[in-house]
């Protein structure tokens, strides 16, 4: 759940710190940030979510623009843990006990953790019971979960559109033993829209309006007796989204055996090239899957050229998705959702190639242009989500 910030010259400065800080791999310089910031008498919800929160989230920008590298991306999210969890125990944190209890938890594979947990201190800061359970969560412990402790709402998080159907799975779950859930994160879209789609009680794009939705009240949801993925989304029963899903180790090995005659380049990867080139067309594949499960065009092809721009930041031809393109598209002749799917983001990458054109990305890394110019993609779409 993105947190809306509240952006003052006082908090641009906090940030330009922080940032600092993170960026050295200093975790005292960051926590030394924030401990000032509270003894100067700035309240820790605006520290947590005007302070902490724009500096997550520049890491993120700066990471795929390629200014930023994987592991200093990963040692700023440690840092920011360990930060939130000194703010949490600092004597200046008061706390007014509210009524009631949330369980906040990421949807089963989904590991961005950050959004969830601002979500949870907010909650804690304003006097919730809060149960989070973290990344990661099972579906059935989930349910265990509400089961043995309870619980008023279920606020569910999920940076990346793959998680969908996951996600989609939990809701209905959730709401079958009677409790509301609310869902953030960038993954149900800007407006909310797939959030709707799968039926969650409520959808909020940061964690202020979502402690606000909570406070306000979330009616409990009727179980429906035997509800099922159909009711939500009627598309589902052509089965594409199922067969897809079902052959993709078969589309990702007919998209290797052919890209070399169609990306010559691609004869010179190296064994492990190959291997991190598999599981880029894996990643492909399933957000194919997930755009035909919610049968929303924009998720597919904005990834594509998302990807596009990764691979230009990191001087590699985006032309390298093409063949991707060609393989499945010919593989999938027969499914009319996925044919329109790959049509359209082929258009899309076309014209982001077309902007583009004349633009020489370089040498990556020494290698010779072409060199993993497929491996880096889809992979990078589960460093930030």
């Amino acid at each position: 759940m993105s947190p809306h910030t509240r952006t003052t010259p006082r908090m641009r400065g906090l940030q330009d710190r922080l940032w600092a800080a993170v960026t050295d791999r200093n975790e005292r310089a960051a926590a030394a940030v924030v401990l000032t910031a509270l003894d100067d008498g700035i309240d820790a919800e605006s520290v947590l979510l005007d302070v902490i929160a724009p500096v997550q989230a520049r890491v993120g920008t700066e990471w795929a623009a390629n200014r930023l590298g994987v592991a200093q991306e990963h040692a700023a999210s440690a840092i920011a843990e360990r930060v939130i969890a000194v703010l949490a125990h600092h004597p200046a944190v008061r706390t007014t006990p509210a009524p009631g209890r949330v369980t906040v938890a990421c949807v089963d594979q989904e590991w961005h953790v950050l959004p969830a947990r601002l979500l949870a201190e907010v909650l804690t800061l304003r006097g919730w019971q809060v149960d989070f359970l973290g990344a990661q969560v099972p579906t059935p412990h989930l349910i265990g979960h509400l089961h043995s402790n309870g619980a008023d709402v279920v606020a569910l998080s999920s940076s990346i559109p793959t998680r969908l159907p996951t996600a989609h799975a939990a809701i209905t779950a959730c709401q079958a033993v009677g409790v509301p859930v609310l869902v953030g994160g960038a993954a149900f879209g800007t407006d909310g829209r797939h959030a709707h789609r799968l039926g969650a009680d409520a959808w909020e794009p940061d964690a202020r309006s979502a402690a606000r939705r909570i406070a306000d009240g979330i009616a409990a949801p009727v179980p429906a007796a035997g509800r099922q993925q159909t009711d939500d989304l009627p598309h589902l029963g052509d089965q594409e989204y199922t067969l897809v899903v079902r052959s993709r180790p078969q589309l990702v090995r007919e998209v290797l055996a052919q890209l070399e005659s169609r990306f010559p380049a691609a004869a010179a990867y190296t064994a492990r090239q190959r291997e991190h080139t598999a599981q880029d067309i894996a990643h492909a594949v399933d957000h194919l899957g997930v755009a035909l499960y919610m049968d929303d065009d924009g998720l597919f092809t904005d990834f594509l050229v998302w990807t596009a721009g990764i691979l230009e930041a990191r001087r590699v031809p985006a032309a390298s998705l093409t063949p991707v393109l060609d393989v499945l598209g010919a593989e999938l002749k027969d499914f009319p959702r996925a044919t329109r799917l790959l049509d359209r983001a082929g258009a899309a990458l076309g014209t982001f190639l077309a902007t583009t054109a004349g633009h020489d990305p370089g040498v990556p890394d020494g290698r010779t242009p072409g060199q993993e110019a497929i491996g880096g993609a889809p992979r990078a779409a589960s460093s930030v989500g």
